[in-house]
């Protein structure tokens, strides 16, 4: 198996990775009013300097109101874009390729940190307020009933992922992925399980989808030609009547005839609480990234429980996927690619003030 390609450099435009490893977008819940702070930097450098090739920020909130917490990352005021210039800095000083993944949260919005037991907030509380959807369902039992958005305010979100591209373009990433995955805002308005709407944005796909379309659209008025876009997707709903992977396929076709889109990041679930995941495997996802690669015709990245480096090679190797985004196991271990590629007998790219390290 050529495990090399792995560690092969692959290019999105004008921009060059030095190899086919993503760090994965993950939710830290340790800003404040959506600022970066010490622990943001130090996490992200390490994971730079651990030898990803693309390192991504957790979701970043386009305003105040979609963050999934409190203490999520927001991009939406001169403060916050001058930390992110900083990070942009220095995860590229690490060799990696800075990203940004923005969204809003929709619905699920204003819930606590996961260790403060994750439940929604009350809008009475000083730390919560009213969170948005395609209709007034809410996410689940004990969930606040969200505020239907009207086309007007539709357009007025729409304007702030534009605003929020507009900032990270001038603080320096490299590359944007749309959060359209998860149950979020984008998501809940392309799952027919919570988009009821009869309206243009709801429906058959192309009303479902329109957000997402429009999205991209007033992204890509921000965002330069020579610069990438990834959308991540739930490629399934793992729910009856919810979005299957024949529609996601269909989906990334239109993305790609958009020729605005590069890569489809394959991730699925959390439109509901009932979904029913048949097997939590390593790999369980990667399915998805090799059919609407193959299928749609566009790159694709696999991401979902990928830890062995065996396993990270084999997926690229077999033109299964274009990345690989690795979560947990770079949570655990930020030199993961570093471990990986003396592991493959694949050359390890060292910072030069690591080079005495004896990877195992």
């Amino acid at each position: 198996m050529p495990v090399a390609k792995l560690f092969e450099p692959i290019s999105f435009r004008s921009v060059t990775a030095r190899n086919r490893i993503a760090v994965a977008p993950m939710c830290q819940y340790s800003a404040t009013d959506g600022l970066p702070n010490d622990w943001h930097v130090q996490h992200l450098g390490a994971r730079a300097m651990g030898g990803a090739g693309i390192v991504i920020t957790e979701a970043t909130a386009v305003v105040a109101e979609g963050r999934i917490t409190p203490y999520c990352l927001g991009l939406y005021n001169d403060e916050q874009q001058a930390v992110f210039a900083r990070l942009a800095r220095l995860i590229g000083s690490g060799g990696a390729v800075p990203g940004i993944q923005i969204g809003h949260a929709g619905r699920k919005a204003g819930t606590d940190a996961p260790w403060l037991g994750g439940k929604p907030i009350p809008p009475s509380d000083p730390t919560g307020w009213v969170p948005v959807g395609a209709t007034t369902e809410p996410f689940a039992d004990g969930y606040t009933a969200p505020h239907a958005l009207t086309v007007g305010e539709i357009a007025t979100i729409v304007g702030q992922f534009a605003a929020t591209a507009r900032r990270a373009r001038l603080a320096g990433m490299k590359v944007i992925e749309l959060h359209g995955a998860h149950g979020y805002l984008i998501h809940s308005f392309t799952s027919p399980l919570s988009n009821t709407r009869n309206d243009g944005y709801g429906g058959d796909l192309a009303g479902r989808s329109r957000l997402l379309m429009e999205v991209i659209e007033a992204t890509r008025s921000e965002w330069p030609d020579d610069l990438p876009l990834f959308v991540r997707l739930s490629c399934v709903d793992w729910m009856a009547g919810g979005i299957d992977l024949a529609e996601t396929v269909e989906l990334a076709r239109r993305l790609k005839a958009t020729g605005k889109v590069d890569l489809i990041d394959c991730s699925s679930g959390g439109a509901s609480p009932a979904q029913k995941i048949p097997s939590l495997h390593p790999g369980y996802q990667v399915p998805f990234a090799e059919a609407i690669r193959r299928q749609a015709g566009i790159a694709t990245g696999a991401v979902g429980l990928i830890t062995a480096p065996e396993h990270a090679a084999e997926i690229v190797a077999n033109e299964r996927a274009d990345l690989v985004f690795i979560g947990r196991a770079v949570l655990a271990d930020p030199a993961w690619p570093l471990r990986a590629a003396k592991h493959l007998g694949a050359p390890v790219d060292f910072q030069p003030q690591y080079l005495r390290a004896n990877l195992t």
